[in-house]
């Protein structure tokens, strides 16, 4: 999730340290690790999501109306340093490159929830875990099944990730009949999706292994773990020894985004420096009438090292990432032939239908089979205000898989682009199937659960069937 921004921050600093309203400690800790964060996170992924799928249909719309868009993005681009070369295309940078952000990004959130978060009560965050395994058990269980022994075997990770942006976005569309809780749900689920697709990534989908640059890129996190030790605080010398190693594991066979993920859970999510001292030296200072240059960079370094960096880089990178790295990735990877010939052969092919029937029916299939028993078992509860059909809802919304979808489907068949084109076309029909059907459930559920608030906050003796309740809304 996204993490209030060191602006926010120091406006809450401020209502402290002037007669602004004085919130309780757990008040403040409630709206900084639950509310801030999650309103943040809503307002951009709902935004970010509108830039992707208009990136999408731009992409669309390239490729099958002129042949430059495959030109463009197979132009190789070649880094030189001395006797050093590293040539990639341009679709290759995108992906090894700026997807690295993404990752990173994900890196943090998982960290933050971890640490900050749902996932660290292991109790509250049984249920929305036990329900991501179901959403990805389930969904490559379907598609395997249909491919097995195929051509396209080997693309059964495509349906198991969830694209939180694009399902963000449905939920946007809802606004405020979702309660909270269970729209949290929906998020940690998310995240436990991310670390899921992230493990078959790493675990299945590398190439021949290097084990020396695995040894060098292991070797560069290490640095890192030791210059935490140490507190070297410059963020420009973690900068230089990550492009270091992700270049290692590019060298090594591994995909180059995991550096990304590695990087990210290493980000520390505690304060280098306590709270109390900066607002100390922050309430001394400001009682100068005349403040230097050098006391207002004091100043403003010692508000940035209250906040923990999970939270500071989230707040910096995450607009970066949903505004810029996810279109640009839609733009270079989601332009495939669109005719009624190709696309029908690809929604038929084993590879289509196995990502089509893994996504739409077995992503909330498997979510709301495995809630049921965690809930049966006495695991966990349901999300407060969030019914069984509004599981479903939500389970079907998890089934908008794009991003992550198309980049393991990248993956999965190197040298083969009619297989690649093909799991494209389905997880493209997919998403849009699953938001559609999400959608429809959801407002579903949501007005069932509208007519019997409203029945019961009848008066006694006046109160009738739901169903005969008139449309309040």
């Amino acid at each position: 999730m996204t993490s209030p921004s060191p602006l926010s921050r120091r406006r809450d600093a401020d209502q402290v340290w002037t007669r602004g309203p004085v919130w309780s400690r757990s008040d403040r800790a409630l709206a900084r690790l639950v509310a801030r964060p999650v309103r943040e996170f809503m307002r951009i992924e709902s935004a970010g999501s509108i830039l992707l799928l208009l990136a999408t249909v731009a992409a669309l719309v390239w490729a099958n109306a002129s042949s430059s868009y495959d030109a463009f993005w197979h132009t190789p681009i070649t880094v030189e340093v001395g006797s050093w070369t590293l040539s990639e295309s341009l679709q290759h940078w995108v992906n090894d490159a700026l997807m690295v952000i993404f990752f990173f990004v994900v890196g943090l959130e998982i960290k933050y929830e971890l640490v900050n978060g749902d996932l660290r009560d292991p109790r509250s965050a049984a249920l929305p875990m036990i329900a991501a395994v179901g959403g990805m058990v389930v969904p490559a269980g379907i598609y395997a099944a249909l491919n097995a022994g195929g051509d396209g075997a080997a693309g059964w990770g495509i349906p198991m990730a969830t694209d939180i942006a694009f399902a963000v976005g449905v939920l946007g569309v809802l606004g405020r009949r979702i309660p909270s809780a269970a729209r949290l749900f929906l998020l940690t689920l998310a995240v436990v999706d991310d670390i899921g697709a992230i493990l078959v990534i790493a675990v299945f989908y590398t190439a021949d292994l290097s084990l020396p640059a695995l040894a060098l890129a292991v070797g560069g996190l290490l640095v890192m773990v030791a210059m935490r030790m140490v507190r070297i605080w410059n963020r420009w010398a973690y900068v230089v020894v990550g492009v270091g190693v992700w270049l290692a594991l590019l060298a090594s066979g591994v995909h180059a985004t995991l550096a990304g993920v590695a990087i990210g859970l290493l980000t520390p999510a505690v304060p280098l420096l306590k709270e109390e001292v900066a607002r100390r030296f922050a309430v001394e200072t400001l009682r100068d009438d005349h403040l230097d240059p050098d006391e207002i960079a004091r100043l403003r370094f010692l508000l940035d090292e209250s906040v923990p960096a999970v939270e500071l880089l989230q707040s910096r990178l995450h607009p970066f990432s949903a505004y810029v790295v996810l279109p640009l990735f839609a733009l270079a990877n989601a332009g495939v032939p669109l005719s009624l010939g190709d696309l029908a052969a690809a929604l038929t092919s084993q590879v289509g239908l196995g990502v089509i029937l893994g996504l739409v029916v077995g992503k909330p299939l498997g979510i709301l089979l495995f809630t049921v028993v965690a809930v049966k078992l006495g695991v966990g509860r349901l999300p407060e205000g969030a019914t069984w059909p509004m599981l479903l809802g939500l389970g079907a919304v998890a089934g908008v898989g794009f991003t992550v979808s198309i980049f393991i489907a990248s993956l999965s068949f190197p040298g083969a682009q009619l297989l690649t084109d093909e799991a494209k076309l389905g997880i493209i029909a997919a998403s849009v199937t699953a938001a559609v059907v999400g959608v429809v459930v959801l407002l579903a559920a949501t007005r069932r659960s509208d007519a019997t608030a409203v029945h019961e906050s009848l008066p006694s003796g006046t109160r009738q069937d739901p169903s005969d309740q008139p449309d309040v809304r």
